[in-house]
């Protein structure tokens, strides 16, 4: 749902935020993976500083100009033009940097036009990625336009579920607007419990504003972060195996599958539907699929095993542990550069435990934060009263332990 007013300056200064944070990210990764010449880091450092000046001129000092269309069209196109050149310097900056332009174009473009931006964005960022604009080679071309497209279509579809929230926030207010007005209708004989009455229902709005925010943050980390992830890494691999027919296909298949499964995923949580792993089947069959899919996509050898007396558990219970199992196996895939792959549930008297165990690169606990899919992972787990714990060390591997009550199923 587009704004009817133009930025005001808070708003103002949260788009830059929003801008300067991927930037500044991505200019520290470049300057610490990529080249050590004077030249490059000066480059790096220049066009993040116009870049970050562009959006600070455009959006924070003159908000009312984002409410005029051609001016905001001239800032998303300075926008995409900074992502481009940012992302041929180094790819970070079409990972992370890009995100700004999806964000700004949806939000400050009206109609079509929130799309075109959203797609020049996608080309600017996948250009960087691919070092250049694609060759002759079919292959290659084929494979730039499909990132392009499933960037697009999921950027579009996680912005249409935001919309969506954005009017249900809307329509709550309305209702609890209503509520006020029926309230104040009864202040004469209840005016000692006005205040309390007030107070219950501010709570109530912020309680129930939080919970569906942090539902939706996991839901979509949990199967459009992951899916798109995957997508680009099966295209890349594309790209380098164009040689290999067989191989090419291949990874094209997982690709146009991930984007299947990531759709019908994002659809379902839209409804509030669980993972379709659990629909027809039980936890321990649903992990054994979810681990088989992931040992084909990424040729890493993976063991699956189950302990204990396997039995029907409460639904939220056995959507937590798939939930954890999908994120620790894509940390694995992204991260660990693993030989070996186990997963394990066991089922006890009053508890049941998914272990997730690789033996890749390995961390040492506290130096990292594990960004949105960690706390993912936590706030699932605490929110069953269960514990979730790390063990890691620099070449030794990594395992994930969640532990939740065994609430069966009624």
């Amino acid at each position: 749902m587009m704004p009817s007013d133009p930025l005001d300056t808070a708003e103002g200064r949260l788009a830059t935020g929003l801008a300067v944070v991927p930037l500044a990210v991505s200019a520290g990764l470049a300057l610490l993976t990529g080249e050590t010449s004077w030249d490059y880091r000066l480059a790096v450092l220049g066009l993040s500083a116009l870049a970050a000046g562009w959006t600070l001129w455009m959006v924070t000092l003159h908000p009312a100009w984002m409410a005029n269309g051609k001016a905001a069209g001239l800032y998303i196109a300075g926008l995409v033009a900074f992502v481009a050149a940012l992302g041929l310097l180094s790819p970070w900056f079409a990972g992370f940097f890009a995100f700004t332009g999806y964000v700004h174009s949806w939000h400050l473009l009206r109609g079509r036009w929130r799309i075109a931006g959203v797609a020049a964005t996608a080309a600017a960022a996948v250009t960087g990625y691919f070092g250049g604009l694609p060759g002759p080679d079919p292959a290659i071309i084929s494979s730039y336009v499909l990132v392009i497209v499933a960037i697009v279509v999921l950027v579009v579809l996680v912005s249409r579920f935001g919309d969506m929230t954005a009017d249900q926030s809307v329509r709550r207010k309305k209702m609890v607007d209503q509520l006020a007005e029926a309230n104040a209708k009864l202040e004469e004989t209840m005016r000692e419990n006005a205040g309390l009455q007030a107070q219950l229902l501010l709570q109530a709005r912020e309680a129930g504003a939080a919970d569906e925010r942090q539902r939706m943050a996991r839901e979509i980390h949990d199967t459009l972060a992951q899916g798109l992830a995957g997508i680009i890494t099966q295209v890349q691999a594309a790209a380098r195996a164009k040689d290999d027919p067989v191989e090419w296909r291949r990874h094209l298949d997982n690709a146009a599958r991930l984007a299947r499964d990531s759709l019908a995923e994002a659809r379902r949580s839209v409804r509030a539907v669980g993972p379709a792993e659990l629909e027809s089947a039980r936890l321990p069959e649903a992990l054994a699929e979810v681990v088989k899919r992931w040992e084909g996509i990424h040729g890493v050898r993976t063991e699956f095993a189950t302990t204990g007396r396997a039995r029907p558990l409460h639904p939220e219970v056995e959507v937590t542990l798939l939930r954890v199992a999908q994120e620790a196996l894509a940390n694995v895939g992204k991260h660990a550069g693993a030989a070996r792959v186990g997963v394990t549930v066991s089922y006890m008297d009053d508890v049941v435990t998914l272990d997730v165990r690789d033996d890749g690169a390995g961390f040492i606990p506290g130096t990292h934060s594990g960004g949105f899919g960690m706390t993912s992972m936590r706030q699932r787990v605490t929110g069953l009263a269960g514990s979730l714990e790390i063990e890691s060390e620099p070449g030794g591997g990594t395992a994930v332990s969640a532990t939740v009550p065994a609430q069966e199923a009624r």
